[in-house]
């Protein structure tokens, strides 16, 4: 029987240090519903009472009936003071969280530096506050802050504050790598020896990473003893982050045998990690392992031939383990093994020899000839190999679009597009403002369909990137749009290139609409409907 590994979720709480992540109440509870259909067995919450959005989430979470223990995070006592009169701690108690999460120093120099106190006191200060919560009927987790640089420092005082914590009840010990500079071969060393010392309470693993280590000093305290991971979705978290989770349980229980989550929810992995990004508005880098877009994506030619008989011979593992899906990505440079490979992930069939196949290819070459890119727009490349196959329904046509932009000294600039389609037979006319000419005629766009599919609501522009490609050309020059799209299920990216950067940018967005409607139902025409929104002519 694989040994159980306890899956401890900080994104709510330290992954919000990160630079440019800021959580609402709403969010969190979305992201914690989320993360307990994932499986993780602790989520930690944030610090009761520290403000109105902590206040708000430890009030409503209660309602959601998580199967996870919620947990609130603090610090020991102030020095020189009594426990029980600590507001922190009784704010936590107060909280209706099934744990605490307490962080004390474990390293000398901070003892003296940071809290200005004495080694005993800290000690103290550990011991009364633990206790005080477990006298309150609380799951104890203390965090040993810096303990590695404590131990390397001061091994004697180090093992003495996990000892008192101990001593005090704790039911969990976690050691913190808190600047991210310890490597590998130390965490095993030191976490070793601590699990010799320690008889009571269990051992846990907290590491930063500063040295793209986090999650490989994880796997190293797992093998060395420790029972919990802590880590946020994603590596979000203060500098350069905390251990990524979406990295650390793969491995733990694909690569080592642990068991981390239930095998079943193993593959919404992908899906989880999506659904944070989106909620938290921070886009996920296209290689990072496991959950990123590029984490099975093949273009090489040689290399795609060879997955076509067997995905083992360029996967590390089957994407779908974890909810992701292989992707072959097509240029001028690939081979006709990846139009047929695409062609088979979409579920078309299409002989290599055949005139359909060649005409695909053809007409790939000849696009990227004039600039088009599709190894970043697949939905694009879909698109075009559909088409060829018949099988894009258009659901509207498009008549055409005016955009105005008008700067008055003294004011912002407004942008306002004016669109007119054929959906169903019947013209709609519909006018936007935006931020910007390409936002305008975003809003425009959405404002007309959503009226016949109600699902593009949930749909958004997430990225845009203009890349000029003829700059001896200047002003003049040719230029590449790439329009990323998403919706809480999925991402896609669409490419258009033109002389005028706003026919690219609508080039590339009206194909996202397209995309975003492959399986939508034909839509009716329903004139009263649309005539009671103001978008018929008459």
């Amino acid at each position: 029987m694989s040994t159980a590994i306890s899956i401890f979720d900080t994104t709510l709480r330290d992954g919000t240090q990160g630079e440019g992540i800021s959580l609402s109440a709403d969010d969190k509870l979305k992201i914690a519903k989320k993360l307990d259909d994932l499986g993780v067995h602790y989520i930690e919450g944030g610090i009761p009472g520290s403000n109105s959005k902590d206040i708000e989430f430890f009030k409503r979470v209660q309602e959601l009936g998580l199967q996870a223990k919620i947990v609130a995070f603090g610090s020991t006592r102030r020095k020189d003071s009594i426990a029980a009169q600590d507001v922190n701690l009784q704010r936590i108690l107060e909280s209706g969280a099934q744990a605490a999460t307490l962080v004390g120093k474990s390293w000398d120099f901070h003892v003296h530096t940071a809290l200005q106190t004495t080694l005993e006191e800290n000690l103290s200060m550990i011991y009364d506050s633990i206790a005080f919560l477990k006298q309150g009927g609380m799951e104890v987790i203390f965090d040993a802050e810096h303990f590695f640089d404590g131990y390397k420092n001061n091994p004697e005082y180090a093992m003495a504050v996990m000892k008192k914590a101990e001593e005090a009840g704790a039911d969990w010990l976690v050691m913190c790598d808190t600047n991210g500079g310890t490597l590998p071969h130390e965490i095993q060393e030191i976490v070793t020896m601590l699990q010799s010392q320690i008889t009571r309470s269990q051992l846990g693993i907290h590491t930063h990473n500063d040295c793209e280590l986090a999650v490989a000093n994880s796997l190293s305290a797992v093998q060395a003893g420790a029972r919990q991971v802590q880590g946020t979705i994603n590596g979000y978290g203060e500098r350069c982050g905390n251990a990524n989770l979406c990295s650390v349980i793969p491995n733990l229980q694909l690569k080592l045998g642990y068991e981390c989550l239930d095998t079943e929810k193993l593959n919404q992995l992908h899906n989880t990690a999506r659904f944070v990004s989106e909620v938290a508005n921070v886009n996920m880098p296209v290689n990072q392992p496991y959950v990123g877009n590029a984490a099975f994506a093949h273009k090489g030619g040689i290399h795609v031939s060879a997955i076509l008989r067997d995905s083992r011979t360029y996967e590390h593992i089957a994407p779908e383990l974890v909810g992701n899906k292989q992707r072959v990505l097509v240029s001028e440079l690939a081979g006709q093994s990846n139009v047929v490979s695409k062609a088979q992930e979409l579920g078309i069939t299409l002989d290599p020899s055949s005139d359909e196949a060649r005409g695909v290819i053809s007409r790939i070459k000849e696009l990227e000839h004039q600039g088009y890119q599709f190894e970043g727009a697949d939905a694009s490349l879909e698109l075009l190999i559909r088409e060829a196959g018949g099988e894009v329904k258009e659901m509207f046509s498009f008549e055409s679009f005016k955009v105005l932009v008008e700067k008055t000294a003294g004011r912002p600039v407004v942008s306002e597009a004016f669109l007119k389609l054929n959906v169903a037979g019947t013209s709609v006319y519909t006018a936007a403002e935006g931020n910007g000419p390409v936002n305008a005629l975003d809003n425009a766009l959405r404002k007309a369909l959503s009226q016949y599919f109600p699902a593009l609501r949930d749909m958004h522009l997430a990225d845009y990137k203009v890349r000029v490609l003829d700059e001896k050309d200047a002003t003049a020059a040719k230029v590449r749009v790439l329009i990323e799209s998403k919706n809480y299920e999925d991402v896609w990216s669409n490419v258009g290139v033109s002389e005028n950067v706003i026919e690219a940018s609508w080039e590339a967005l009206l194909d996202s609409f397209r995309y975003a409607l492959l399986e939508a139902p034909t839509p009716k025409n329903d004139q009263a409907e649309l005539t009671h929104h103001g978008l018929v002519n008459h």
